[in-house]
């Protein structure tokens, strides 16, 4: 089984190493392919966002050290695409396609209404008080207003990979916003999985909130991951890492949570953009 992943972040946006300290990390863990997704807005940016000015140096550089490393590993230069609707344009490729990456993920990280916006990944306080601010403290159309953003991104975005599908979770633990067994959450999930249905994108078994101890599983939950087997959406494995120590933490965990919920292979994406499929058992 080739050890892949495809959502790792560098200094270009918010990550702590360098590219070639992540490469070497991978090689030193036994990767067969390594990806790069810088936080990307783009032509947008915020302080977490890979900077425009500084698209071109990122991209050389993923390119330069994949040559100077491509003995050893496979190395991919990639965006996590941030989904802002109403800015995002229909088409996130169409958008990205004059930087030529390799593949793009798509992630919804804000939600934004006429009061203004915040990121549901956030500190504990500021998703707070961005519910607050935003939804007058109705965490549930918060929520709501969540999920359909996922729904229209896979609806109107050409991608490849789905990023932590339930992002919004990150904080519940500790907030205590909704109880994912209600019904109207489960409805959520349920049209979520369905959106996702059919449209070839690869959902992402994220265990980056696990790593940064604000989740004690993977995103998606093991019954969202359920439902995205059940509509037959297709998989690939990933930990969200910001700093090298955390390349392929609680992948055991991960892979668990994929024969459990009923898959027998995941995807990646090979040295020629083509996305392949490989057993996980």
């Amino acid at each position: 089984m080739l050890k892949t992943n495809f959502h790792t972040h560098t200094q270009y946006c918010d990550g702590k190493n360098t590219i070639e300290e992540m490469i070497l990390a991978a090689i030193e863990r036994n990767f067969d392919i390594i990806g790069f997704s810088s936080h990307s807005a783009y032509p947008f940016a915020s302080d977490w966002h890979v900077a425009p000015q500084n698209l071109s140096a990122y991209i050389n550089e993923v390119r330069s050290l994949a040559k100077v490393y491509s003995d050893k590993i496979t190395v991919l230069c990639g965006f996590e695409a941030d989904y802002l609707p109403p800015l995002t344009k229909p088409s996130l490729s169409k958008e990205y396609a004059i930087l030529a990456p390799d593949y793009l993920i798509g992630s919804v990280h804000y939600l934004m209404n006429e009061k203004g916006f915040f990121t549901v990944d956030e500190s504990a306080e500021g998703v707070l008080d961005g519910i607050k601010r935003l939804y007058n403290s109705d965490a549930r159309a918060a929520v709501c207003d969540y999920f359909s953003a996922e729904r229209k991104m896979l609806s109107n975005c050409d991608f490849t990979i789905w990023g932590h599908p339930d992002l919004f979770r990150r904080r519940n633990s500790v907030l205590h916003l909704f109880d994912e067994r209600e019904s109207w959450y489960q409805e959520e999930l349920r049209l979520t999985a369905k959106s996702a249905a059919n449209t070839g994108i690869i959902a992402e078994i994220n265990t980056g909130g696990m790593a940064r101890g604000c989740t004690t599983t993977p995103y998606p939950s093991q019954e969202f991951l359920s439902l995205l087997h059940d509509e037959k959406v297709p998989i690939t494995f990933s930990s969200d890492a910001h700093t090298s120590d955390t390349i392929d933490f609680a992948f055991d965990h991960a892979l668990k949570a994929a024969l459990q919920a009923g898959y027998t292979e995941c995807a990646y994406i090979d040295a020629e953009k083509h996305i392949r499929f490989q057993k996980i058992f």
